[in-house]
């Protein structure tokens, strides 16, 4: 079968890149042909990928010479990070040409098309849905869904209407978050099942062969892994170190991340950031991904849920291993050290899970 996914593999970020990556090596081994759609709104490259959200951010928006310095501030961070991860999707993706609007999309030919994981149903950064998620320019094949995601659950009533008239149109459909399944069930649209992550079909031992075998960080250390502005998070890092006793090093792609504390690792390749969670003894984030692949990598990880209304999707994987423990909610308890998690359990679930996930893959990418 001829299968194009559509997903949310452009923003520069690790998380987007390794569920793409993880998508097309599961339908691969599958027996498929598969390739990401490359599929990028103009207003989500270059200059007006840092206008575009800024128009919602008050703080900066106010007047011009904030707004001139907030471009200034983040433009060339933007730009490196874009190319870096330009070369990394041109390493590991199969692409389709780029497409950059509906009308083009219009052109694609597949057996199936299919939306992707990660917030494919949220909105982009002009803070509307894209209807091209939704599959809205197919005209001929199936249109399935696996681990689909809005990334929130607060919708008004006429975006709700508008999401179950685009989801009807589905043949089959398999979300990501608990949350994800109760929204379908509300507006009657038909869901087969909750399944993992792309990025958890794959066990730790396979994600291993794509981690970097130079160990660029001598000995123990914590690291933190922040996608949100929350200076909580960045506080209780600090100070966690400080009780272990150990180093803090924190990774990112966005180099004004610098100054929240922490040895910084900015920018690094797939492989020395995947090597940085696997070798790591404390594992702080508020990513999915991050979570995700602290699970994968078998480490000791703390949770602290995202400071905005994307927590859904951390706190659904969370429940579904049995971790809701690891979530931190009093900053001055340092305590969740000592409380090792015991893997045996948790690994058990995901075999299960990965089972049960792959076979309702197989039965999204069959022609009945």
């Amino acid at each position: 079968m001829d299968v194009k996914v559509i997903t949310r593999h452009a923003p520069s970020n690790y998380g987007s890149l390794l569920q793409s990556i993880a998508t097309i090596k599961t339908i691969e081994w599958l027996g498929h042909k598969c390739e990401i759609i490359n599929y990028i709104r103009n207003d989500e490259r270059g200059l007006k990928a840092i206008l575009t959200p800024l128009k919602n951010k008050k703080k900066w928006s106010n007047n011009f010479l904030r707004r001139l310095l907030y471009v200034l501030l983040r433009f060339p961070e933007e730009y490196n990070a874009e190319k870096k991860f330009n070369i990394m999707r041109s390493k590991y993706l199969k692409q389709t040409k780029r497409f950059a609007n509906i009308q083009e999309l219009s052109q694609l030919t597949a057996d199936i098309f299919m939306t992707g994981s990660d917030q494919v149903w949220g909105p982009t950064l002009n803070g509307k849905h894209d209807e091209a998620y939704f599959l809205s320019f197919v005209k001929e094949g199936k249109k399935v869904a696996y681990a689909a995601s809005f990334g929130r659950t607060d919708f008004t009533s006429s975006i709700i209407m508008e999401y179950k008239r685009l989801l009807s149109t589905y043949d089959n459909i398999a979300v990501r978050e608990d949350s994800a399944v109760q929204l379908l069930n509300e507006i009657n649209i038909n869901c087969i099942g909750q399944v993992l992550d792309p990025t958890l079909l794959l066990t730790g031992k396979e994600w291993d062969t794509y981690t970097s075998k130079k160990n660029n960080i001598k000995g123990k250390y914590v690291l933190v892994y922040q996608l949100h502005n929350n200076p909580v998070l960045s506080d209780y890092a600090i100070k966690f170190a400080n009780h272990v006793g150990l180093p803090l090093y924190r990774v990112s792609p966005t180099f004004h991340q610098f100054k929240r504390g922490g040895k910084f690792l900015y920018l690094p390749d797939l492989g020395d950031f995947l090597s940085y969670i696997k070798n790591c003894s404390y594992f702080i984030t508020d990513s999915f991904h991050g979570t995700a692949f602290a699970i994968n990598f078998n480490r000791q990880f703390i949770e602290i849920l995202p400071n905005n209304n994307t927590s859904s999707r951390n706190q659904s994987i969370l429940r579904l291993t049995g971790l809701e423990d690891r979530i931190i909610t009093d900053y001055n308890d340092f305590s969740i050290y000592k409380k090792r998690i015991d893997y045996s359990n948790v690994n058990a679930i995901l075999e299960q899970e990965r089972i049960k996930s792959l076979n309702i893959l197989k039965r999204l990418c069959t022609r009945d």
